[in-house]
């Protein structure tokens, strides 16, 4: 083994942690089988570009206003690829799956981006009549050898990985599945039976619920979706996953045919999760906090670490940042809020966080900020914009039995997660439970309190020296 370890990075997008629970997925369960499963792994943002960004930096999305689709990591921020290529990693990421880094930090972060194998086709094209467009369905898609973005991505890994450069190396390959369009070829597509698909969740007390989630309904038309249209999508949901991980374990036979495996180590996790079908709701929103959408399913395996390892601790996703580091003997230049994952590692049950906090949305005043999204998303767009309440910012924070969600615009939610674990009935403000509430709110605002801001690592002169004619001197212009 070497001494520094190479590191696969392999991340779907929009990836539910119950999915690869309840489902038949041969490589990501063999990872797990080689390493440890978390099961209590929470995101810290619902939404694609902020969590990424938490994940890179180990900063939570407030820390420094990583917050939308558009604030994206920028040049003189650290980020986890950047500072191993800082380190003297040769980085590649395999496909271009964006929105992450600002202009130039790519090209700061990694030696190599992009296809070696491009994609025939993208995400575009047309849905079937009726509700589908709304529940972002398109069902079957031809299998005739039409090469996607994903599909691209995994063959320039593969290509990449027969002739890998001197170790150490990182490949990193962020894929857009399973994220909607809900779309997949055969023999996926068809892999599970429509009829054995369970329903999703019920929707709960609306009373206790968030109004987005009726919203969405109302506006969506999604009271008339049938049960049979529901198990439809989440069967292809399942198909796309079945195909990822075929992918997966494509990329790791890449890694062992190039004699990499023991000197290896991989990461397997997404960046949020889907809601599919749950309480009545699709896609995802941006403070949305139900676990659906914020567990994830974090897999690290290799470099001679137990196999078939499970810990239910709570974990941060920003855990992945000093995780990666001290595995490589790197020391992060910059403050940040992860905790490293190597002690789990060793002993799954050893102590680490009392909780995981996510959090999302916006402040009315930033209205004018929020996506203008296009069509299929036009919709949600619209909400968001029409009532900026209905996303406005949210905090939740959970130990390994309760979850607290404080909305800045609407009431708290207060969910028993050993007797509720789909959180459908809120319990905030019933006297039974006040001493956890009160319990749960004072961490949020001694979180908030710890993590708003950092002091840069390289201090400033306080009496800088000033380049300019005293007062009285100057020419005049």
């Amino acid at each position: 083994m070497t001494s520094r370890p190479n590191f696969v990075v392999f991340m779907p997008d929009q990836l539910r942690a119950d999915a690869i629970e309840h489902i038949d997925t041969p490589h990501i369960d063999a990872l797990a089988a080689r390493g440890t499963r978390f099961t209590n792994a929470f995101v810290q943002h619902p939404v694609c570009s902020p969590s990424r960004a938490s994940i890179l930096t180990g900063w939570y999305p407030h820390t420094a206003g990583h917050r939308s689709l558009t604030n994206l990591l920028k040049e003189h921020e650290p980020n986890l690829l950047r500072l191993l290529k800082e380190a003297g990693y040769h980085v590649t990421w395999a496909g271009a799956r964006g929105d992450t880094f600002a202009p130039g930090v790519t090209e700061q972060s990694v030696h190599e981006y992009g296809f070696s194998t491009l994609p025939t086709v993208g995400y575009k094209g047309d849905y079937p009549d009726g509700v589908w467009s709304r529940l972002f369905y398109r069902g079957q898609v031809p299998d005739d050898g039409r090469i996607d973005p994903d599909e691209a991505a995994v063959r320039t890994a593969e290509q990449w990985l027969a002739h890998p450069p001197e170790s150490p190396w990182v490949l990193f390959v962020p894929l857009v599945a399973p994220h909607c369009p809900f779309q997949v070829e055969e023999p996926w597509f068809s892999r599970f039976d429509r009829a054995a698909v369970p329903d999703p969740a019920a929707p709960g007390d609306p009373s206790g619920e968030p109004r987005f989630m009726q919203a969405i309904r109302d506006r969506y038309g999604l009271g008339e979706v049938t049960q049979e249209q529901w198990r439809e999508v989440v069967a292809t949901y399942y198909g796309m996953i079945a195909r990822l991980d075929d992918q997966l374990g494509r990329v790791t036979r890449a890694v062992e045919a190039a004699g990499a495996a023991d000197d290896t180590v991989t990461l397997f996790f997404a960046d949020h999760g889907e809601y599919l079908g749950d309480y009545g709701l699709i896609e995802k929103w941006p403070s949305a906090m139900h676990d659906c959408i914020t567990r994830d399913p974090l897999i690290i395996s290799g470099l001679g670490f137990a196999g078939g390892q499970v810990s239910d601790a709570m974990v941060e996703m920003i855990d992945v940042l000093p995780t990666v580091l001290e595995l490589a003997g790197v020391e992060a230049p910059h403050r940040h809020f992860g905790r490293s994952l190597t002690p789990l590692l060793h002993d799954p049950d050893a102590a680490h966080r009392t909780y995981a906090f996510t959090e999302g949305g916006f402040t009315t005043a930033e209205e004018p900020q929020m996506e203008r999204p296009g069509f299929p998303y036009d919709l949600k767009g619209a909400l968001q914009h029409e009532q900026p309440e209905l996303v406005g910012k949210a905090v939740a924070v959970r130990d390994r039995d309760w979850t607290y969600v404080w909305r800045l615009y609407e009431q708290p939610e207060l969910y028993d997660r050993t007797k509720d674990p789909r959180e459908r009935t809120n319990l905030a403000g019933d006297p039974a439970h006040a001493d956890i509430e009160r319990r749960l709110h004072d961490a949020v605002l001694r979180w908030l309190v710890e993590t708003t801001d950092v002091i840069p690592a390289t201090p400033d002169p306080r009496l800088p020296q000033v380049a300019l004619p005293t007062p009285g001197t100057a020419q005049p212009h």
